[in-house]
C-alpha cells in the first residue's frame, strides 16, 4: 500500500446498521492504514441506537457517524475510492452508481440488526452478533499484508477472505 491510505466506502441499504459498524471499525482498527466511509442507497437519515449503543461499550468511537446516502460520494469533490463493499444483499443487487474512480468491488453478506423484532434484549443481543461477524470480517481485511492492496491484486486477495471462505 502507498503513503496515502486505502479509501474504503461501505454500502448498504438504510445506511443504518451493518455499514456504519463497518465504517468505524476499520477506521478504528485500520489505525491510519484505511479511511473508511459508509452509505446507502435509500438512507434511513439515523444510525441504529443499539449500533451506537454497542459500538459505544466496546470503545470504538461513534463521533461523525452518520446516515447518508451514496449520491455524496459521486460527484468531483468525493474521495477516490479504492474499495466499495456491499454489506446487505439489497444492496449487493441494486444497480451502483457510476463512481469517478474505479474501485474494486466486493460483496459481505451480513443480516441487518436494525430488522430485529421483539423487545430491546432481543434487539441489542442481534446488533451485537452482527457486530462480532463484521468485526471479524474487518479484522480479516487489516491482517492483509500490504502488498495485497496493490490495485491488481486487491480483487483476488478480497475474495480469499470473502465471508464464508
Amino acid at each position: 500500500m502507498e503513503n496515502s491510505p486505502l479509501k474504503v466506502l461501505f454500502l448498504c441499504t438504510g445506511n443504518s446498521a451493518r455499514s456504519i459498524m463497518a465504517e468505524a471499525l476499520l477506521n478504528y482498527y485500520g489505525q491510519g492504514r484505511f479511511e473508511a466511509f459508509s452509505a446507502g442507497s435509500n438512507p434511513t437519515g439515523k444510525v441504529n441506537p443499539f449500533v451506537l449503543e454497542t459500538l459505544s461499550e466496546i470503545g470504538i468511537p461513534t463521533e461523525g457517524l452518520r446516515s447518508k446516502s451514496w449520491n455524496e460520494f459521486v460527484n468531483a469533490r468525493a474521495p477516490h475510492l479504492d474499495v466499495v463493499i456491499t454489506v446487505c444483499d439489497n444492496a449487493a443487487n441494486e444497480t451502483c452508481p457510476v463512481w469517478y474512480s474505479t474501485p474494486v468491488q466486493q460483496h459481505w453478506s451480513f443480516d441487518d440488526p436494525a430488522a430485529a423484532q421483539g423487545a430491546d434484549m432481543v434487539k441489542r443481543f442481534e446488533t451485537r452478533r452482527v457486530y462480532s461477524e463484521i468485526e471479524s470480517q474487518i479484522r480479516k481485511f487489516i491482517a492483509l499484508p500490504d502488498e495485497s492492496f496493490v490495485s491488481e491484486r486487491l480483487e483476488t486477495e478480497l475474495l480469499t477472505i470473502a465471508p464464508g471462505k
